[in-house]
């Protein structure tokens, strides 16, 4: 009986894993490019995204830590984290290799279109097959075969004609480039995938379901980290609290949602009040707000505090 109920679990929590990557993986290539087409341009903030949500792991971690520490008896000692030493090593070092994936993607899909991009990271199949027969000595099959082909002309005869699906604006150069980004993301992660599995033989512990989620947790952490001081050599927190700054000033003076144009039209004003006044000697020790984004931010601060009290018009119409 306690085997059945093992059995059912297991393929229930298959049947959810399996539906939450589905869910990803057709949502995620159309959020993002929605991202870019809506006029973002942070390529590194893109890529924190895709793993930003590591710390939800931590909830079936602590579900299931409750159930054994409940099972186990007031004399069992339990344990929180399986994973050993030999296993978080390896868990780290292809967290980083996730993060620069998730970069070389978010790049290619801020560069093509959705059905483009999608149809080139479908070929990490034929990379996944490659590196899995060299790395864990997996046997190709006929119909493994016949996929790889299909897949590797496919993304060809696209390379070929860069012309008919190209976003408008785009030179032929930025399009080449998104396009074999985007390939070698497919190969990095189609490497990626057969090092996970060569890391599960030789960790040389159990592959329990709850190590599996401990080494996935790790792998994310480092990819989040790997992307967050790619944001702060490019200043994107920075950008990133600017811009929901006036979002947050624009609901409270409009009562409603700004749209793209009304903050675009906002973040303009602002820049030109805060102009106005480094010139008019309002706030001496803001030098160049365009520049330094801190000060800049100091500088909008002031301007809402003395429009608020009355001591400077609105002059956004």
């Amino acid at each position: 009986m306690e085997t059945q109920a093992s059995t059912t679990m297991k393929k229930a929590l298959l049947g959810l894993n399996c539906l939450i990557l589905a869910i990803g993986n057709c949502g995620a290539p159309l959020v993002m490019r929605l991202y870019f087409i809506r006029g973002g341009k942070r390529i590194w903030f893109s890529s924190w995204l895709q793993t930003a949500g590591w710390p939800i792991i931590f909830i079936p971690l602590i579900i299931a830590y409750m159930h054994r520490r409940k099972t186990g008896g007031a004399t069992t000692k339990t344990q929180f984290f399986f994973m050993k030493p030999r296993v978080f090593i390896a868990s780290t070092a292809i967290g980083v290799l996730t993060g620069l994936d998730d970069y070389l993607t978010s790049y290619g899909v801020a560069k093509l279109p959705v059905s483009t991009s999608t149809l080139i990271i479908a070929t990490q199949l034929a990379f996944t097959a490659g590196f899995a027969f060299l790395l864990v000595k997996q046997k190709f099959t006929g119909y493994s075969i016949n996929a790889i082909v299909l897949l590797t002309v496919g993304a060809v005869v696209l390379g070929l004609h860069t012309s008919g699906d190209r976003p408008k604006g785009e030179s032929n150069k930025e399009y080449l480039l998104g396009f074999f980004l985007i390939l070698a993301a497919a190969a990095l992660y189609g490497f990626i995938l057969p090092l996970v599995e060569l890391m599960y033989l030789k960790a040389k512990q159990a592959i329990t379901y709850t190590l599996v989620l401990e080494i996935q947790m790790v792998m994310c952490f480092f990819a989040t980290a790997f992307c967050t001081v790619g944001m702060l050599i490019n200043n994107d927190f920075q950008d990133v609290q600017r811009v929901l700054f006036i979002e947050y000033e624009g609901l409270e003076r409009r009562g409603e949602e700004p749209n793209r144009a009304t903050l675009q039209k906002d973040m303009s004003v602002h820049a030109n009040l805060c102009d106005r006044m480094v010139l008019l000697g309002c706030d001496r020790k803001v030098q160049n707000p365009r520049q330094n984004l801190n000060k800049y931010n100091h500088a909008i601060a002031w301007f809402c505090l003395m429009r608020s009290h009355g001591f400077v018009k609105n002059h956004s119409a």
